[in-house]
């Protein structure tokens, strides 16, 4: 197989020419660690490498097994390979190595997947770009001046340019759908619990995070989902399990749904004419499909994000620096992680229990609208960005905001980096208005690729959310609009 034929195949339609012997897996690893090494010193996707452990588990593939021998990539966050680092993009970690393999990663195994290796983070997963200090900025394969968006954007440029069909990707305020939307892939974010964080965590980010992948195909990201979801002992959540396997979801016609759309930014910002014409052309493909298709009043207020969202994240932040105190055995010095990531936390500790409390409180009243939005409409339809993929380096903070939180930093002064953060997190805000809120209110939600800009070449998605639970619900209607708008026939250039 060369890689020319590699790359028109889906991770099914590779499991599939491994099960009637056209292939071998050693052949597929073989030629997606070729493409690592021809790409990844520009791309910078993949930052750890486990290449002799895939050939050799290549040999002893359950050619059963749904994704059998299927070459996949990890993201370094959240997800433990025995063996393997875990930085987190972080230096205070840059010596961890996993002694076991997490709930999921277990079963990826049992799935037939090989993993090759791990893609690069921004550290902790905090920033919507991948500009780790310890590993560098990762590109975007469509334009290499351009961000594949982050957190997973080591994950969803290592897709997009072709090195697997798939990798996983987690989501705790927009991180499978930001980088899915900036790479022209499909990315869903499950329910709150669909899939588990054993053994490293019960839950991350008070229950917003969730793990899964971002995918060339609807139904590669079924059939994973269907092979990862469920709970591990001891684990805070034990949600319904889906009435029957996602991927019979994909072939199957949603029915006529009542979608209400909006590029209302939820902090009153300027959207990006480019998100707004994804947006319209998806209004279009699902008017031509006859579902009912309404401009709405976003259900979300600038609070939800500038307040509640923003208290309960920095509080989990400061949580986690916590973890790495107790990892390096001695207080957390700022040379140990970034000075936004240091300045971060001390916002998070200067919030008392009862703010933290607080704002939790209300995540739940921003959860009552969204469910009254729900009640007349079956899908909110946004962009999924407000702007197109950035230039790398646009949003780090300025010199000036750097020499400021050096000073902040070196005092410990908490109460004085609340202004300095809040002009971050503003534009953070401005570049990805509505992604943050499925993650605060546990609903599903999933970016799909519209359309690319003229000027830059770059990959633009709109978002659609649903109610709790209702993963199949945008199972059906993403495999309706892969049939009516086919996103996977060109692929990025790098």
């Amino acid at each position: 197989m060369t890689f020319e034929e590699y790359r028109q195949h889906d991770a099914l339609g590779l499991a599939a020419l491994v099960k009637t012997g056209a292939v071998t897996p050693l052949e597929l690893v073989d030629i997606a660690i070729a493409r690592i090494e021809a790409v990844n010193p520009r791309l910078n996707a993949v930052i750890h490498r486990r290449f002799d452990e895939a050939r050799d588990e290549a040999k002893r593939v359950d050619r059963q097994a749904p994704f059998a021998g299927v070459p996949f990539l990890v993201k370094d966050l959240g997800m433990e390979v025995a063996g393997m680092p875990m930085c987190t993009g972080s230096r205070g970690y840059r010596d961890y190595v996993s002694e076991q393999d997490s709930f999921v990663v277990q079963k990826m195994k049992q799935a037939g997947l090989l993993i090759l290796g791990k893609t690069n983070t921004p550290e902790y997963g905090i920033t919507p770009f991948t500009e780790p200090k310890l590993f560098g900025p990762t590109r975007n394969p469509w334009n290499p001046a351009h961000s594949p968006g982050g957190s997973s954007g080591g994950s969803a440029a290592a897709v997009a340019a072709g090195i697997t069909p798939i990798a996983t990707a987690n989501d705790g305020g927009g991180s499978i759908r930001i980088p899915a939307s900036c790479c022209g892939l499909f990315g869903l974010k499950p329910t709150r619990g669909r899939t588990s964080w054993s053994a490293l965590e019960g839950e991350m980010w008070s229950g917003a995070a969730v793990e899964n992948c971002v995918s060339r195909s609807v139904r590669d990201t079924a059939a994973y989902l269907d092979a990862i979801q469920g709970a591990a002992p001891g684990d805070p959540y034990i949600i319904e399990p889906p009435r029957r396997p996602y991927a019979q979801e994909v072939d199957t016609l949603p029915g006529k749904l009542r979608i209400g759309f909006t590029a209302q930014h939820t902090m009153g910002m300027r959207v990006d004419e480019a998100c707004v014409s994804a947006l319209q052309k998806a209004v279009d493909i699902l008017h031509s499909e006859g579902h009912t298709v309404e401009e709405v009043e976003l259900p979300y207020r600038k609070e939800d994000l500038s307040e509640a969202f923003l208290v309960v994240v920095a509080g989990e932040l400061a949580g986690e620096i916590n973890l790495m105190a107790q990892y390096l055995g001695r207080p957390v010095r700022p040379s140990d992680v970034e000075a936004e990531t240091f300045a971060f936390n001390l916002l998070g500790r200067s919030f008392s229990a009862a703010e933290y409390t607080f704002a939790k409180r209300k995540w739940y009243e921003a959860g009552k609208r969204i469910a009254a939005f729900h009640e007349r409409y079956d899908l909110l339809l946004t962009p999924t960005l407000g702007k197109r993929p950035i230039a790398i380096g646009s949003l780090q903070a300025s010199p000036a905001e750097k020499r400021l939180m050096a000073v902040i930093n070196a005092l410990r002064w908490g109460g004085a980096v609340k202004a300095t953060i809040k002009d971050l997190a503003d534009k953070i805000y401005d570049y990805i208005p509505w992604t943050p809120l499925a993650n605060l209110s546990g609903q599903p939600s999933m970016s799909v690729p519209m359309l690319r800009t003229e000027a830059e070449n770059l990959p633009v998605g709109a978002m659609f959310t649903a109610r709790l639970g209702e993963e199949d619900m945008l199972f059906r209607l993403a495999g309706q609009l892969e049939k009516a708008a086919p996103w996977d026939a060109e692929k990025a250039a790098v």
